[in-house]
């Protein structure tokens, strides 16, 4: 991934905020300044702004809020994701109710927060985030996996279950488990680069763009077990 630097030459993640109030954005902007890691190239108080602002400035990570003028953050986080693939899209709103979630998720958010955590952790999400991590606040990981089960249990499987190799199956296992795919890398003897190869073909065979959406997806199709806790949160060691 290509970082900007600092005038001592050392890399940085670039940041854009997306929110139309303006106390939030200025808010975020302190926070994420403050970390020596990262830098805000750019701030958007509209959904069609956001995604012009990521197509010229390119960012490495995206603060998103969801209801905004002219574009949805869901739309414009669709968009973003076609614009810059491997961007780090992390929502932030006050909505907590799992249809949202799951739209945010197959639009291709990596993270899920609550505007209720606190601004100081916004850092250490996006870059748990872009290390792999599977990024919501307890929750609403609750709300998602009570869903899954629900709907498993209501709706039967999907019509057609996806043909996952082992190898796709062992990893979607240890991310419902919370391992980044640091952690996934040395479990399995892997690099990171194959280890996001493997994950990319997962998303494309369950038809997500995140790791939580492929996780709640394989849980309602029966690839993985409708425990009522499957994540646990793993440090890297």
């Amino acid at each position: 991934m290509d970082f900007s630097k600092d005038d001592r030459g050392e890399e940085k993640i670039r940041v854009l905020i997306c929110d139309d109030h303006d106390l939030i954005r200025r808010a975020l902007r302190t926070v994420i300044n403050s970390e020596p890691d990262m830098q805000v190239v750019g701030e958007a108080s509209d959904g069609a702004q956001a995604v012009a602002l990521a197509r010229e400035l390119r960012p490495h990570a995206v603060v998103m809020d969801i209801e905004m003028p002219e574009l949805s953050g869901i739309e414009a986080t669709r968009a973003i994701k076609e614009l810059l693939p491997g961007a780090t899209i992390m929502v932030l709103t006050v909505h907590d109710d799992y249809e949202y979630i799951l739209s945010v998720l197959e639009a291709g958010a990596t993270g899920y927060l609550t505007k209720g955590i606190i601004s100081n952790e916004i850092p250490s999400a996006i870059r748990g985030a872009m290390s792999g991590e599977s990024i919501l606040s307890d929750e609403i990981l609750k709300k998602l996996l009570t869903y899954a089960r629900q709907s498993r249990a209501t709706e039967g499987p999907f019509p057609a279950v996806p043909d996952l190799t082992e190898r796709e199956l062992e990893l979607l296992r240890l991310t419902a488990k919370g391992y980044s795919n640091k952690i996934i890398s040395r479990e399995l003897g892997l690099t990171e680069n194959t280890v996001k190869k493997y994950m990319m073909s997962v998303f494309t065979k369950l038809g997500v763009r995140s790791r939580t959406a492929a996780v709640i997806r394989a849980q309602q199709i029966g690839l993985l077990s409708t425990d009522p806790e499957p994540f646990e949160r793993h440090a890297d060691r």
